[in-house]
């Protein structure tokens, strides 16, 4: 029988998609709807804007772009078109209810000096701060943002594709292995971008201290699980130029302002994007310092990101930091939102499910305990548990119930109140500018998980009437009656603070990313380390170790990543395919095609995005003399690199076997290390100084172990070949070889040791002299940790008793 005749849709029809089922572990995203529908992925977001907030028909709304569910209804752009789209007359394309409006216009709250109700001055109603975004990008709500690759981070925290990443129920990976267990893509940390930054800075302190510990012939403890995705997740998502943005501009701020002699304005709260950072100044002004500018009438002043060369000097980085209470509170389409919690002047409530109004409030503790932004500060959480102390055991105190805390509180709202006092100073901003002690304008910040009780609620406001809560804040979850600033955590997870007129996507990060963070510095600060055993003199054929000896296709890490390979790439194709290429040569047991989507999108690809990237690599490395690809699957499907691949890290591992098979006394042993050394360009798939790798690229490397094997086995090579060419009596020799080792191992300070004793084994003191002031010079630059092992430094007390009185 024929079917029913097909009628071409109206114009005024509406194209709608249903969301698919999961096929195996995989999940269908926005990203990949649009490149199937569309033709290109970038176009998620119009599919988004579409959407957003519609109700579905299991009663929930799309409110971020990563996190759509089977069964959703969605509505599709006109010149949608395939297999799979359903099409329904116009009348019934508003079944599901569209973006609700704006909420109703909130009461304004009571004036005060210094502390306006909202950013921008007398207006309340939600929504406000889009008068600040038209700011900070004119027009960019209706446009959609450009996505450079699938699964890259958005700083605007909404990426599609996120739960076709490890973070599906039915299997996670990490390194090279398929885990069946409950792993998940920990996504709310790789969309806190400030957030992310600062843990990494605060991981990388306790790393260093864990690496002094260092002992020959063993590795520092690596993460592991949920832990290590974590850090995965934290790699991928932090954004360095915006983190030094906020710190290097707030800082040269505060040194313009003082060197002016001005007071500087309460900021209320702050909008950071990709472009610029915006300020909401109270009261108005339009005296902005250059090359901050005011914008309007002078509510905001705006700093653009292409000034940070001018702000990024050495006089701003040692100024007060003016507002230690930013702290972000999540994203809009255009950015990430602050609030300064100072600014409050009080309490501040939150309200909402209990789950996601604690992990919005460990969110904010971990931001604020590792800012680059502020300087010293304290921070009492109460009801946490005491985990979070790992990060800034100088910041944090943990309690379990808000009784406990309130003593403390009290004791230093009062020293507050007397600083000011005796200072004359009118407000903490001004003694902050002005103030000869710092330790006098110290914040200190609450952040409670647990409702206060009646008696507790008391306690609190009375501490709000202490100097109008200068130099604190007190975040409380639960209703506070009396309390200067609402807000509510949705369970979509959006917070609105209807006062200052927010309603961003809410930062925050659940229980588990909570522990998981925790679990790397539970890592970091084990200090015995891992063994490692001899270097496997197998790790490349004989062939490859012959001196001058060229293969069609090389590929080296130790230093910039790079790939010689007889085909030609597209130059903006890459960066993304020269990783892919290096994580098979860094895993010469082959790789399941799922493995490596999970390695190199973390938050999801679809199948024929990787499969045309493993198609360029193949190419680009070519065949062999008898026409076999250097790139192949094997017979289990797994990819992996042929022989005609010379991988540098191999020959290096190949090399420091031998030298461990051969007689010391032979010379064979120093010859041996001395060329695995020569392979040595700089830092591992980085440049030749401390955080050259490519932003963005490489996260994998915190779900596997050979970042930590790499940097612990060039630093014995090179340490054991600086002893010997020492007891040979060759001390310009092992000042060469730890260079070498220090080339890529930058942070151990054994081979610093070697090299400060090689220098004294010259006999020349202008030599020995040259290596302290560099060692010195290098640790006052030092972004992580600006101060040398105790054990280096000792070393050059007992060398160079004279330094402390030479070295600047």
């Amino acid at each position: 029988l024929a079917g029913p005749p097909q009628v071409a849709p109206s114009p005024r029809a509406a194209k709608l998609y249903v969301v698919k089922p999961p096929v195996g572990r995989f999940h269908e995203s926005l990203w990949e709807i649009a490149h199937k529908y569309l033709g290109d992925g970038r176009r998620y977001r119009e599919i988004f804007e579409l959407n957003s907030g519609r109700v579905q028909p299991d009663g929930s709304r799309l409110t971020i772009a990563s996190l759509i569910r089977p069964g959703w209804v969605l509505h599709m752009p006109q010149d949608a078109h395939g297999p799979g789209l359903e099409v329904a007359a116009a009348r019934d394309s508003q079944s599901t209810p569209p973006a609700p409006a704006p909420p109703a216009p909130a009461p304004a709250a009571p004036a005060r000096a210094g502390a306006p109700a909202h950013p921008a001055g007398g207006h309340s109603r939600a929504g406000e701060h889009s008068r600040a975004a038209e700011h900070s990008r004119a027009g960019e709500h209706s446009r959609p943002r450009a996505h450079s690759r699938a699964g890259e981070h958005n700083h605007a925290g909404e990426e599609p594709g996120h739960p076709r990443g490890p973070g599906t129920p039915n299997g996670s990976i990490v390194g090279d292995v398929l885990h069946p267990g409950p792993l998940t893509y920990p996504g709310e940390l790789a969309a806190a971008a400030l957030l992310a930054s600062g843990i990494l800075a605060a991981l990388g302190r306790r790393r260093r201290e864990q690496l002094w510990q260092r002992a020959f012939g063993r590795r520092v403890v690596a993460p592991h699980g949920q832990a290590a995705l974590a850090e995965s997740a934290l790699r991928a998502g932090a954004h360095e130029p915006s983190a030094r943005l906020l710190d290097r501009g707030m800082r040269y701020l505060s040194r313009t302002l003082s060197l002016a002699g001005r007071t500087p304005p309460a900021v209320v709260a702050a909008h950071l994007s990709h472009e610029h950072l915006d300020l909401w100044v109270a009261p108005a002004d339009l005296g902005a310092p250059p090359p901050w500018t005011a914008v309007g009438d002078g509510q905001v002043w705006r700093l653009p990101s292409s000034a940070l060369a001018r702000v990024d000097v050495d006089e701003s980085g040692h100024a007060q930091a003016l507002f230690p209470g930013l702290v972000s509170i999540g994203t809009d389409q255009t950015g990430r939102v602050l609030v300064d919690l100072e600014a409050a002047h009080g309490v501040i409530s939150v309200t909402g499910p209990q789950t996601m109004v604690t992990a919005v409030l460990s969110a904010m503790a971990m931001e604020l305990a590792t800012s680059r932004w502020s300087d010293r500060m304290r921070i009492t959480l109460a009801g946490f548990g005491d985990d979070l102390t790992a990060l800034a055991p100088d910041r944090i105190t943990a309690v379990p119930t808000l009784d406990e805390a309130l003593p403390a509180l009290e004791a230093h709202a009062a020293d507050v109140a007397g600083a000011m006092a005796a200072s004359g100073a009118s407000s903490v901003l001004e003694g902050r500018s002005f103030g000869a002690d710092p330790e006098a304008w110290e914040p200190h910040y609450l952040i409670s998980a647990v409702p206060p009780s009646p008696r507790d609620r008391s306690r609190l406001l009375a501490l709000t009437r202490v100097s109008r809560a200068a130099a604190a804040s007190y975040v409380v979850a639960g209703d506070v009656p009396g309390a200067a600033w609402a807000w509510e955590v949705t369970p979509e997870g959006r917070l609105l603070a209807r006062g200052l007129g927010f309603d961003v996507q809410a930062q925050h990060v659940p229980a588990r990313q909570h522990e998981a963070v925790v679990g790397l510095f539970t890592a970091a600060a084990q200090r015995e380390g891992v063994p490692l055993g001899p270097p496997p003199a197998h790790a490349a054929p004989p062939q490859q170790l012959q001196p001058g000896s060229v293969l069609p296709v090389e590929i080296t890490i130790l230093g910039p990543a790079s790939v010689r390979a007889p085909g030609v790439l597209e130059p903006d194709r890459a960066p993304l395919v020269t990783e892919l290429v290096v994580y098979l040569a860094t895993h010469p047991g082959g790789v399941h095609p799922n493995v490596l989507s999970a390695a190199l999108w973390p938050r999801g690809v679809a199948a024929e995005v990787r499969d045309a990237a493993v198609a360029r690599a193949t190419d680009w490395l070519g065949t062999d003399s008898i026409g076999r690809p250097h790139l192949a699957a094997d017979a289990s499907g797994r990819l992996r690199l042929g022989t005609g691949v010379r991988v540098d890290w191999q020959v290096f591992q190949a090399l420091a076997g031998h030298a461990e098979l051969v007689a010391p006394v032979s010379g064979e042993e120093a010859d041996y290390l001395a060329r695995a050394l020569d392979l040595v360009r700089g830092q591992l798939l980085g440049g030749d100084l401390p955080g050259g790798r490519p932003p963005g690229r490489y996260a994998w490397l915190a779900t596997d172990d050979l970042e930590y094997e790499v940097t612990a086995r060039v630093a014995d090579a090179a340490h054991r070949l600086a002893g010997l060419r020492s007891a040979g009596d060759d001390p310009e020799g092992a000042m060469d070889a730890a260079r070498a080792g220090l080339r890529l191992a930058f942070d151990d300070e054994l081979l610093w040791r070697d090299l400060l004793r090689a220098a004294h084994q010259t006999g020349q003191d202008g030599l020995l002299r040259a290596v302290v002031d560099e060692l010195c010079a290098r640790t006052a630059l030092d972004e992580v940790l600006p101060r040398m092992a105790p054990e280096t430094e000792a070393l050059i007390d007992d060398l160079y008793p004279s330094w402390r009185s030479i070295v600047p």
